[in-house]
């Protein structure tokens, strides 16, 4: 079994659940039923699971569904010998963005206080939006991510106490010798291939055969891209245009979407296509992170919706579009291939599964600096900078960025292929790997 770190946050709700219903959001395919049904099944003897998506096609039991009275009744007819205490018995809401108004149900479902709950689907964000009555006080949404790559690192053997040690020496800023680095790299590489899909990373650790992972992440791809239009009928061909369009993007120097492609109309803004962006955000298969171009803290509010830069939520389904048959595209120093937008999509999937929010730097004289993170301890902005070449070193914008005391900006972080870490003026260069720590 894949060790999630989320799992011990899951754990911990369900053996001191609260006054809330926890509530699991994330992409498809990423291991939130999986993790659910483990944890269920080792902390409660009476484990009863709904998956809602099938009973939508099936009996139809809780499309009509209003009222507790309702829901227990339900509920005997398909595991009434499993429902006793509490204590004991755990229900399992799955897919329960396919029944909008059970959500709204939750919170009296949590004042009868019956059963202990938990819940999970995808599109939750956009179910959510779309609410009328979102039980605000009875619920708690935790967003579960693929695999990251301390995951990854776990998943093919590295122990526990070796992560530890690479993160000490990561706070403490000393660099790894020059067998460990290579290791690291290599495995960085491998992940950035794989991914962090469940399914993909299963595959690899068992196969080790990238040819039946790539088939993984393409029907992992397809799902995705036939599902981003599924729920918005209005707009879902935008929706499905946009996209595919993204790995393309991604390998323009802008790596921003070309609004007249989209329909294929001149003259139309980014803010006639908000809605559309937003919904594969909040669907979870795509990464936003948005322009800033007066870097203050707290970043969000001086972010702007207009000039929003779009990643897919894993590296490994991205380099599945770009580089489906040859990998010595990535596992190989080749210089004539740039590797940025595949850097920078990982880099992204980090800095979000760690809980930072995802914003650029944006200025039409001083260019483009990759990544924004607030630093919530110093109150300050840290700006980083990622770089897949030898010449990690050349960073004009970053250098412009940092220049001066226009903004109250103190350092700047750069990621890149090198293993030395040093500080040059208010530059830091880290091995790219060390974003699992950041």
């Amino acid at each position: 079994m894949l060790f999630r770190k989320i799992q011990s946050s899951i754990d911990a709700y369900l053996k001191h659940p609260g006054n809330k219903i926890l509530l699991i959001d994330g992409a498809r395919q990423v291991g939130k039923t999986y993790i659910i049904r483990d944890s269920g099944r080792k902390l409660f003897k009476n484990f009863i699971e709904i998956n809602l998506a099938e009973d939508e096609i099936s009996d139809r039991r809780f499309s009509d569904v209003r009222s507790a009275a309702d829901f227990y009744f339900q509920l005997s007819t398909i595991a009434g010998s499993s429902m006793k205490e509490k204590e004991n018995t755990l229900v399992f809401l799955d897919e329960i963005q396919v029944y909008p108004h059970l959500l709204t149900l939750l919170k009296f479902l949590k004042q009868d206080d019956r059963f202990t709950y938990i819940a999970s689907g995808s599109l939750l964000g956009v179910t959510l939006s779309q609410t009328s009555s979102i039980p605000i006080g009875s619920i708690m949404v935790m967003r579960m991510y693929q695999l990251d790559f301390e995951e990854f690192l776990l998943a093919n053997g590295y122990g526990k106490e070796a992560i530890d040690v690479l993160r000490q020496k990561f706070e403490n800023r000393e660099s790894l010798d020059e067998t460990t680095h290579n290791n690291l790299i290599g495995m960085f590489k491998k992940y950035l291939l794989v991914g962090g899909m469940p399914d993909a990373v299963n595959s690899f650790v068992s196969e080790k055969n990238i040819y039946n992972v790539r088939q993984i992440q393409k029907e992992i791809h397809d799902f995705y891209a036939a599902d981003a239009s599924k729920y918005d009928r209005a707009n879902r061909l935008k929706i499905r245009r946009i996209y595919d369009m993204i790995p393309s993007t991604l390998e323009n120097r802008k790596k921003r979407i070309v609004i007249k492609d989209i329909d294929g109309v001149k003259g139309k803004t980014y803010s006639q296509y908000l809605d559309e962006f937003e919904y594969l955000i909040s669907a979870c298969i795509v990464l936003g992170v948005k322009a800033v171009s007066t870097p203050v803290y707290p970043l969000v509010e001086n972010s702007t919706k207009n000039l929003i830069k779009l990643y897919l939520n894993d590296v490994g389904i991205l380099t599945s579009v770009l580089y489906p048959v040859n990998i010595d595209a990535i596992l190989k120093d080749i210089s004539s291939i740039n590797l940025g937008s595949v850097y920078e999509c990982v880099v992204a999937s980090e800095l979000k599964a760690h809980g930072n929010e995802l914003f650029y730097y944006d200025n039409r004289k001083n260019g483009e600096v990759d990544f924004l993170t607030n630093d919530h301890d110093n109150l300050k902005v840290l700006p980083i900078e990622v770089k897949s070449g030898k010449d990690y070193y050349i960073h004009k914008a970053l250098d412009v960025f940092l220049q001066g005391n226009k903004y109250p900006v103190e350092r700047g972080i750069v990621l890149s292929n090198e293993r030395i870490i040093k500080t040059e003026g208010c530059v830091t260069y880290y091995p790219v790997y060390e974003v699992m720590f950041m």
